[in-house]
C-alpha cells in the first residue's frame, strides 16, 4: 500500500507541475491571449504535438519502410499515438480522477468518430486524390486537433459538479 501511495503521489506531483508550468506560460502570452487561452489548451497542444510526431514517425516507418497499405499504416500509427495521448492528457493535462472505465469508453467513441471523419475521411481521402500522404495527414491533423481538444475538455475529462 505504501509503495502504491508513493507512486500515485509522484504522478499527481508531475500533473501538478505540468499544470503549474502551463498556467505560468499562459500568463506570459502577449496581445491579451493570456485571458483567452486556457492552460489546458496549451497542455493539449504540447502533448498532442508530441503524440502527433509519434504518429507521423510510425506512419513513415510502417508505410515507407515496412510497406503496409496506407489505411493500415494510418490505423496502427493512429491507435498507438492516441493511446499515448489519452494517458498523458489524463494524468498531466486534465489531471482527471474520474473512473477510467467510463472515460475510456467515451474516449474510444470520440476517437472512433475522429478516425472515421478526420483521419480516414480527410487524411486518406486527400491521399487517394493524389496529395502526398504526409501533407494529407498534416491537414487532417489540424482538423482533428480542434475536434479532439473540445471533446477531451468538455466530454471525456469534464469535471462533474
Amino acid at each position: 500500500m505504501g509503495l502504491m501511495t508513493t507512486v500515485m503521489s509522484r504522478a499527481e506531483q508531475r500533473g501538478a507541475s505540468f499544470s503549474t508550468l502551463m498556467a505560468a506560460v499562459v500568463r506570459r502570452l502577449p496581445w491579451g491571449l493570456s485571458g483567452v487561452v486556457p492552460p489546458s489548451f496549451l497542455g493539449f497542444v504540447l502533448i498532442n504535438g508530441f503524440t502527433f510526431c509519434v504518429d507521423l514517425v510510425l506512419l513513415t516507418v510502417l508505410r515507407s519502410w515496412v510497406g503496409l497499405p496506407i489505411w493500415l499504416a494510418i490505423t496502427i500509427a493512429y491507435c498507438a499515438a492516441f493511446g499515448l495521448s489519452y494517458v498523458l492528457n489524463r494524468k498531466l493535462n486534465f489531471r482527471s480522477h474520474g473512473e477510467v472505465g467510463p472515460q475510456v469508453a467515451l474516449y474510444v467513441a470520440v476517437v472512433a468518430v475522429n478516425y472515421l471523419v478526420w483521419i480516414l475521411g480527410v487524411g486518406a481521402g486527400l491521399s487517394a486524390l493524389g496529395v502526398e500522404y504526409h501533407v494529407s495527414r498534416v491537414i487532417a491533423g489540424a482538423c482533428e486537433a480542434v475536434y479532439m481538444y473540445c471533446a477531451l475538455r468538455w466530454l471525456v475529462f469534464r469535471t462533474r459538479e
